[in-house]
């Protein structure tokens, strides 16, 4: 079994570069003190107005993976992994009752009595005026949230595999939200030990995807 307890974290840098896609998983469990670790890194996320819309499932027992796996075209990754995590994001949020989120960033002192009246009345204006962008918000909210679980997990020791191979209503049922239409499934993290390593498949030249002040002046670095 594999152990974390003696695991250094790496740091930020180093855990970009290393991170690789893992599609094989060795079925060795993730300790619960390391999975709350991993969740509150996950949760530290920044989202629009700190609403933190994501809505995040942690599925873990044996029938729930074998559906989600079925929904996601049958990619094994969800059986072998431990735990998959799968970000759901609310396109309602920053509709519902703020009082929690205002009221904790007053006691934080993050925010003050105006900026606590201002949101009060911005965040709902500001959803409002989104229109069916308000989905597409929540969801880039949920995907910053899942870019901090992949690499906070390989900076701990495990491996992950962002996937967007899945059947939207299906995942939806398995979560039980086929009955709310303000929720949508961002992205779907298996998590834990690699079976085996894979390799950089590598990058094109920056110049060939990044650009200065327009997409006609390529970086040169």
């Amino acid at each position: 079994m594999t152990s974390n307890t003696q695991i250094k974290a790496l740091d930020v840098p180093t855990a970009i570069v290393q991170r690789r896609s893992i599609k094989t998983f060795k079925q060795d469990p993730i300790s619960a003190e390391l999975l709350k670790q991993l969740v509150e890194l996950t949760v530290a996320a920044p989202s629009s107005f700190n609403v933190q819309s994501w809505r995040i499932v942690l599925v873990q027992d044996q029938a729930q993976k074998e559906a989600l796996c079925a929904a996601s075209w049958k990619q094994q990754q969800i059986i072998q992994a431990p735990v998959t995590f799968v970000f759901a994001a609310d396109a309602a949020a920053g509709g519902k009752d703020l009082t929690p989120i205002l009221e904790q960033g007053a006691a934080t002192g993050a925010w003050n009595e105006g900026t606590v009246n201002y949101f009060r009345g911005a965040i709902p204006q500001f959803q409002a005026s989104l229109g069916d962008k308000r989905r597409e918000y929540a969801i880039k909210d949920a995907m910053i949230a899942a870019t901090n679980l992949v690499l906070a997990a390989e900076s701990l020791g495990l491996s992950t595999c962002f996937m967007n191979g899945w059947i939207e209503e299906q995942v939806k049922a398995i979560i039980g939200a086929e009955n709310d239409p303000d929720i949508g499934i961002a992205v779907l993290v298996p998590v834990g030990y690699a079976a085996e390593p894979r390799l950089n498949p590598g990058r094109l030249p920056l110049s060939v995807n990044v650009s200065v002040d327009r997409l006609d002046n390529p970086y040169q670095g």
